[in-house]
C-alpha cells in the first residue's frame, strides 16, 4: 500500500453501467474514461466498469477478438489509470487481456490505483462464450491491500458460485469489485445480494445494458450493502450508479437484525473440518455413474413426490402448548392439517426447529439460566416416549416427518444437542446434529458430532440441516455433492427478510420476474436451492412471543430458476397452514429411470432408427433434471478452494 495517499474509512464509491458496441473499442473507451472522469469529479475513490467494457462481449472466436486484446499494463489500462493518478482514485477496468510470454487469453479485471496497476484478477468460473477464445483464470483470487481497505475482484459468472466471494472474505475483503455483463435475470440479482450478505461486505456491481448478438443484458448496476440490501441502483440505460462504504460496517461480522442481539458470526461461526468435500470434484464424472461407483451409494430411483411445511406461530404455539406437553401439541397440529387436506396428502412433511420441547421458555425473559433449563430439562432421549409418538403418527398416516427436537445423550456428564430427526412409518430413520450454532443454541448445546448425512428415500436422497445452518452456503455445498435431492431445514431465524425490486424496463425476450413490484426479488432460499441443485424446503417459526421473533418466510425452493413463474412456494403468514409442492427427483423429467444398467435393442426394435439398433448405459449421460445432473456443481473449480478448509485463516 502506497504511503503517498491518504486512507479512508468511509468513502464514496461508483459503478457504471454502460452499453459497449461490439469491436468499437476506441468509441467504447472514449466513452468510459468520460463515464470515469464524471465519477471522480464526484468524488468517488472507487469506481466499477462492466465486464468487457472496452471491447464488448459476444465473441465468436479466438480469432475475432484477436485485434481487440492487449496486456496489462497496456495501453488501455494506461489512459484509466491517468485519471486515477489525476483524481486519486481507484478503478476497476475489465478487458480481454493477452498473456506475452504465452500468447492465452483471458477475461481480465485491473485494479488501477494513481501509482499504477495494483494487481489484475482473472475471471475463474467461465460462462459458456469465454472458452470460445479464453481460458480460465489462473492468478486465484487476490485481496490488495489499499488505502480504502482490502478490496477483491470477481466477474459475472464468478458470483454464482459462493466459492468466489467467501475464500477473498476469509482473507479479510472488505469489498467485492463485480464487472460482470450478466443477463435473463431481473437485476440486482439474488445471486449478487446473497455474496454480500454471507460474508458481510460491500458488492459493487457494474452490469452493461442492452442487446448484443441477440443477448439482451439486464443492467441492475449497484451498490450492495454488507447485509445484502440495496443502497443503490440503475434498473436501464447509461449511468453512474453512487455509494458509500463504511469499512467499520463490513468489519463487523456478526449478523441478525439491527435491533437484537447478534445470531452468530458469519465467519467464526463456519466449520471448516465439516468443509473438506469442498475441495473435491465431486460432479467431475457423469452423476449416476460416479454415486454408483462398486456398487455403493447409487442415487436411489426417484419419483414425483409430494413434500408439505409447516410455518408455526410462535404466540399461538404458546397459548395452546402446556409446559412439557409439546409433543400433544405437534400431534395435533399434524392431524388436523393433514386431515384437512384429504386427499391430497404429502410424502414428507417439514416442521419447525425445536418443536420439542418448543422454542421459547414459558417465562421468554432473555435470562441464559431460564434458556439453559428449559432446553435441557425438556430435551428427549432417542429412542424415547416422545419419538415413539411421531412414528405411531408417521405411521398411521403414511408419511414422513422431519423436525426439530432438543435432544439429551446420557452420559456421566449428559451432551445436549439441537438435533433435526427423520421420522418415517418405521421408525427413526435420520438423525441431524447442529453443527453452526447460534448464540441462544451455545448456552445450552454442543456442536453436532455426525456431519452432515443424507438418507435415501422414495422421494429421493434427503440432506438434514437447521435454517442457520443454511445461511452457510458451504452446508448445502456438501450435502449437494453427496447427491442430495432434497434438503428439509426445520428453521428459527428472525433473519434474513426479503427484498423487494420495482419491475424492470429491461425488454427480456421471455418472463424473468413479476410485471409489478416483486416484494420476494431476493429470498436467500431461493438462491440457496438453484446455487446448490436442490430442493430445499424451509420451516420457520414466525410471529413474537415477548421476547422471542420468528420471520416466517418458510417455502419449498425449486433446483433451477431458469425460468419464471419459478417453481416454489411461500408460507403466508398467519395461521398454520399445509403448504405443499410436487417435486420431481427423476434422472429425466420426461419418465422415471428404469434401470442403471446398459439398455440394448436387437434390430428392428426401436422405431425411426436408421440402423434399426441402439444401445447406451443412462450411467453414461447427464440426467436432465436439474436435481440429479446438478449443472453448477459440475462447473465448480475446486483447485481454487482449498482456503475454505484451512484452519488458520
Amino acid at each position: 500500500m502506497s504511503t503517498s495517499i491518504p486512507s479512508f474509512n468511509k468513502y464514496r464509491v461508483a459503478a457504471i453501467q454502460y452499453e459497449p458496441a461490439l469491436g468499437e473499442k476506441e468509441s467504447n473507451v472514449s466513452a468510459l474514461l468520460r463515464l470515469v472522469e464524471e465519477a471522480a469529479q464526484y468524488e468517488a475513490r472507487l469506481i466499477v466498469l462492466p465486464e468487457m467494457a472496452t471491447t464488448g462481449y459476444c465473441w465468436e472466436s479466438r480469432n475475432e477478438v484477436a485485434p481487440f486484446v492487449e496486456p496489462i499494463p497496456g495501453p488501455t489500462s494506461e489512459r484509466f489509470q491517468q485519471i486515477a493518478a489525476r483524481y486519486g482514485c481507484f478503478i476497476a477496468l475489465s478487458l480481454p487481456e493477452v498473456d506475452l510470454s504465452t500468447d492465452v487469453y483471458y477475461n481480465s479485471m485491473a485494479l488501477l490505483g494513481p501509482e499504477g496497476v495494483i494487481g489484475t484478477y482473472r475471471k475463474i468460473h467461465s460462462y459458456i462464450s469465454e472458452p470460445r477464445w479464453a481460458r480460465d483464470g489462473d492468478l486465484g483470487m487476490p485481496v490488495w491491500e489499499t488505502p480504502l481497505g482490502r478490496l477483491a475482484g470477481l466477474i459475472c459468472m464468478d458470483a454464482e458460485f459462493f466459492e468466489s466471494a467467501r475464500i477473498p472474505a476469509l482473507h479479510d475483503a472488505d469489498v467485492l469489485l463485480f464487472p460482470t455483463n450478466w443477463m435473463d435475470e431481473k437485476s440486482p440479482s439474488g445471486s449478487w445480494m446473497a455474496r454480500a450478505f454471507e460474508n458481510g461486505v460491500y458488492f459493487i456491481g457494474a452490469n452493461r445494458y442492452g442487446n448484443e448478438r441477440g443477448v439482451q443484458f439486464s443492467g441492475g448496476s449497484c451498490v450492495l450493502n454488507p447485509d445484502g440490501s440495496i443502497q443503490a441502483y440503475l434498473d436501464n440505460g447509461e449511468g453512474i450508479v453512487y455509494g458509500e462504504v463504511d469499512l467499520d460496517r463490513c468489519r463487523d461480522k456478526r449478523w441478525g437484525r439491527a435491533d437484537e442481539e447478534a445470531w452468530g458470526d458469519r465467519l467464526a461461526d463456519r466449520r471448516p473440518s465439516e468443509y473438506i468435500t469442498l475441495t473435491n470434484n465431486t460432479y467431475l464424472w457423469e452423476p449416476l455413474r460416479y454415486h454408483s461407483l462398486y456398487e455403493l451409494g447409487e442415487l436411489p430411483p426417484g419419483q414425483l413426490s409430494c413434500v408439505a411445511i409447516i410455518q408455526t406461530n410462535l404466540q399461538e404455539w404458546r397459548a395452546q402448548t402446556p409446559s412439557f406437553d409439546a409433543i400433544h401439541t405437534v400431534r395435533s397440529i399434524v392431524e388436523t392439517l393433514i386431515n384437512d387436506h384429504d386427499p391430497a396428502r404429502p410424502d414428507v412433511l417439514v416442521l419447525p426447529e425445536l418443536m420439542l420441547p418448543g422454542p421459547v421458555p414459558s417465562s421468554a425473559q432473555k435470562d441464559d439460566e431460564d434458556i439453559i433449563a428449559h432446553f435441557q430439562h425438556g430435551a428427549i432421549e432417542l429412542p424415547g416416549p416422545e419419538t415413539a409418538v411421531l412414528v405411531e403418527l408417521a405411521n398411521e398416516l403414511q408419511i414422513s416427518l422431519v423436525l426439530g427436537v432438543a435432544e439429551r445423550v446420557e452420559g456421566p456428564t449428559p451432551t445436549y444437542y439441537n438435533t433435526v430427526l427423520l421420522i418415517d412409518p418405521e421408525g427413526i430413520y435420520g438423525i441431524y446434529r447442529k453443527l453452526h450454532l447460534t448464540a441462544q443454541d451455545r448456552l445450552w448445546a454442543s456442536p453436532g458430532n455426525l456431519g452432515l448425512p443424507t438418507y435415501d428415500t422414495p422421494s429421493g436422497r434427503i440432506g438434514l440441516a437447521t435454517g442457520y445452518d443454511v445461511l452457510f452456503p458451504e452446508t448445502l455445498r456438501v450435502l449437494a455433492g453427496k447427491g442430495a435431492d432434497l434438503v428439509c431445514a426445520p428453521a428459527l431465524l428472525n433473519f434474513p427478510d426479503p427484498i423487494g425490486l420495482p419491475p424492470t424496463s429491461i425488454p427480456n425476450r421471455r418472463p424473468v420476474a413479476p410485471e409489478d413490484f416483486d416484494p420476494v426479488h431476493y429470498l436467500i432460499w431461493r438462491v440457496r436451492a438453484a446455487e446448490h441443485n436442490v430442493y430445499l424446503a424451509v420451516a420457520n417459526w414466525s410471529g413474537s412471543w415477548r421476547t422471542l421473533h420468528a420471520n416466517g418466510n418458510s417455502g419449498i425452493f425449486s433446483p433451477a430458476c431458469l425460468l419464471y413463474p419459478w417453481s416454489e412456494v411461500i408460507a403466508d403468514e398467519g395461521e398454520p397452514m399445509l403448504t405443499m409442492m410436487t417435486i420431481d427427483t427423476r434422472e429425466q423429467r420426461t419418465g422415471r429411470r428404469s434401470s442403471t444398467h446398459p439398455l440394448n435393442y436387437a434390430p428392428g426394435d426401436v422405431a425411426g432408427s436408421l440402423t434399426g439398433e441402439l444401445a447406451y448405459d443412462i450411467r453414461d449421460s447427464i440426467p436432465g433434471n436439474a436435481a440429479r445432473g446438478k449443472p453448477l456443481l459440475r462447473k465448480r473449480m475446486p483447485y481454487w478452494y482449498l482456503d475454505l478448509v484451512k484452519k488458520n485463516l
